[in-house]
């Protein structure tokens, strides 16, 4: 495993390791080079019994089974004041809003959770709206016709950046209808990451969040 370790340096976000597919061998050579080294390192969709496997050597291994985030972190991380908002249409997309938060937190960010405001009752965003304000990057995770987002970014000045979920019945195709609906949308300061990408989200709010507030 040749893991990018300078990642962080160069871009200010560090190395995600994806875990589905990697054997436990690897995952455990993963952990001892991370503990070695006195890194923090983030696991997407781990598993169970991922976690379980590298957390007797790994006391700092921290394990959210909703999100599916592992989270090591040797070095506390200084908090860079900088503010996402993480929101959800409904219960279904929170494990992907889960993701996006944890990531967003994990690289120094503070995320403030709205979820279940979805346009289907859409006095649950207004009654939220002025807390959402202040913040410098939103997430709107969605599935179904993935409106949300839209409508997020017709009414916040700061990046929308759109999470299409595979939450849905029939035509809503896993996730494909709200992807194509949010890269239709023409509400300025809108872009989309793939479909329950949570970690892609996460991690683009911090780098315009860290742009938003250069002096930070």
């Amino acid at each position: 495993m040749r893991l990018d370790y300078a990642r962080e340096a160069r871009r200010g976000v560090g190395e995600v390791v994806y875990c589905p597919g990697k054997s436990d061998s690897q995952m455990l050579s993963i952990a001892r080079d991370v503990r070695a080294r006195g890194m923090n390192m983030a696991f997407s969709r781990m598993s169970p019994a991922q976690a379980d496997l590298i957390a007797d050597g790994t006391p700092r291994l921290s394990y959210d089974p909703v999100s599916r985030l592992g989270l090591i972190e040797c070095t506390p991380r200084p908090r860079s004041g900088a503010i996402v908002a993480v929101v959800t249409a409904g219960s279904g997309d929170i494990p992907a809003a889960l993701e996006a938060a944890g990531i967003a937190e994990f690289f120094g960010l503070e995320a403030r959770k709205f979820f279940d405001v979805g346009v289907a009752g859409l006095h649950r965003l207004l009654d939220v709206l002025p807390e959402m304000s202040g913040a410098d990057a939103a997430i709107v995770a969605a599935g179904m016709d993935g409106a949300l987002p839209s409508v997020v970014a017709g009414l916040l000045p700061c990046l929308v950046i759109g999470l299409p979920t595979s939450v849905g019945y029939g035509v809503a195709s896993g996730g494909t209808t709200a992807l194509n609906a949010m890269l239709s949308s023409c509400s300025p300061g809108l872009v989309v990451v793939n479909i329950d990408n949570g970690v892609g989200a996460g991690l683009a709010a911090v780098i315009a969040a860290r742009n938003a507030r250069p002096r930070l």
